[in-house]
């Protein structure tokens, strides 16, 4: 009797399971993210949060396989680079009325994203940032800035960082239902600092902020 050969996978079956592989990469990265975000807001000592916040984002940029990094980058990455702990840039800042105000972000991948302002923040020595309620049906928090340094050599990314994206798991949270923590050395790069294949939302005019900020994730890439 003739033995029957398993059929080989077809390329659309390939894909698929390729597909569904990077799916639930993805989905482990935002669950790792939301409970990376937990711990640190468990750990009462700001600093030690920022070290492990440090040494879990190196070993999720170094071995998941959702990284956002490409593989000429990953081959020689060590870790990322984020400058020591500093306290003069943590703030707990309440939200202050403003007019009212709609960002719409192309994408690409995800269409069109919309965002209204839900008020401004007041940080001395900074000036104040626009606090983005995110409009789609999850909701959440956006806060991104960009400083002075953003796009010079040995500064920070071009399009600007993140301070909070609470839909994606970037929540250091606040005091009461009217305040915020804003850290700024957990500011970190959207994932388009890395890899131009993602589309990320970046700072509008509202908040970026005449002053360099040399806490939080730096780019030399």
């Amino acid at each position: 009797m003739s033995q029957t050969r398993p059929e080989e996978p077809t390329t659309d079956t390939t894909a698929q399971t390729d597909r569904v592989h990077s799916t639930l990469a993805t989905v482990d990265w935002r669950r790792m993210t939301f409970d990376l975000y937990r711990r640190v807001r468990a750990t009462p000592d700001p600093e030690t949060a920022h070290a492990l916040w440090r040494e879990t984002r190196d070993a999720m940029f170094a071995d998941h396989p959702a990284s956002p990094l490409l593989d000429d980058d990953a081959r020689d990455f060590e870790a990322l680079p984020v400058p020591d702990y500093d306290p003069a840039w943590r703030f707990q800042a309440r939200i202050e009325a403003a007019e009212p105000l709609d960002l719409d972000v192309e994408t690409g991948t995800d269409g069109i994203v919309h965002f209204d302002r839900l008020g401004v923040v007041s940080l001395p020595g900074i000036g104040t940032l626009d606090v983005w309620s995110h409009g789609g049906y999850a909701g959440g928090v956006f806060v991104p800035v960009k400083d002075a340094s953003a796009g010079k050599a040995r500064g920070t990314y071009g399009g600007g960082r993140y301070l909070l994206d609470t839909i994606k798991g970037a929540d250091l949270g606040g005091d009461d239902f009217g305040s915020l923590v804003l850290d700024f050395n957990f500011a970190y790069n959207p994932s388009c600092a890395y890899d131009p294949a993602w589309a990320c939302p970046l700072a509008p005019p509202g908040n970026t902020v005449p002053v360099p900020i040399p806490v939080g994730e730096q780019y030399d890439f």
